[in-house]
């Protein structure tokens, strides 16, 4: 079972739903291990089918996606939270990220970039379609009287469009320690302690 990316798809759709898992099961390395329609029935039972990616829809009857991350985060807080949806409004995004999301694509993704952005989610990369990592970049530097310098607006930019801190450092020729260290100054100046909490900071301040 190791081998395989194991993944929870919670969609109330029953013909999407179950096209999502035909589309996932059929592909090697890959594993739908349950689907549900609801938060409400997933969180009975998911933490049972041990998911490495939760595939997960707004638009839920009941709980819905966004109020659902975090609480799928704490029951299983292994699992990487992927979004698909057909909604890509400014603030739904940035509302699914700052509650815990790691990446966010619609359902107007190709089926193969669906696939490959289970895996990189699973890898600990944010996917997102191009529109929206395109609004999340034209959103920032608004405030111009922000705390944080233009580097470590950079960084944050690169953060909030789900990018590794290695991906950054090549993004940005510098060492991964200077990441870091721009990460922790971005942490401290916004008084906050997680990537979630910087965002929203960030986003509550017009800073992005």
């Amino acid at each position: 079972m190791n081998e395989f990316i194991k993944v929870v798809i919670i969609e109330d759709d029953e013909v999407i739903r179950n096209g999502y898992k035909f589309l996932i099961g059929e592909t090697d390395g890959y594993l739908v291990t349950n689907t549900y329609p609801s938060f409400e029935d997933a969180i009975k039972g998911i933490h049972n089918d041990f998911p490495n990616v939760i595939l997960l829809d707004i638009d839920l009857p009941g709980i819905s996606g966004i109020e659902a991350i975090p609480r799928l985060k704490k029951a299983v807080p292994s699992a990487q939270i992927l979004i698909l949806t057909v909604y890509d409004s400014e603030d739904l995004v940035f509302e699914a990220l700052c509650n815990g999301a790691s990446g966010y694509i619609t359902k107007r993704t190709p089926s193969n970039v669906i696939i490959s952005s289970i895996r990189e989610v699973n890898e600990g990369g944010g996917p997102m379609s191009a529109n929206i990592a395109r609004m999340v970049i034209k959103s920032f530097q608004r405030n111009q009287d922000s705390p944080l310098s233009k580097r470590e607006m950079q960084v944050l930019e690169f953060i909030a469009v789900g990018k590794s801190r290695a991906h950054i450092a090549k993004e940005l020729f510098i060492e991964l320690e200077t990441v870091k260290t721009h990460i922790r100054k971005i942490y401290m100046k916004l008084d906050v302690n997680s990537k979630e909490d910087a965002l929203r900071e960030a986003r509550k301040n017009k800073l992005i």
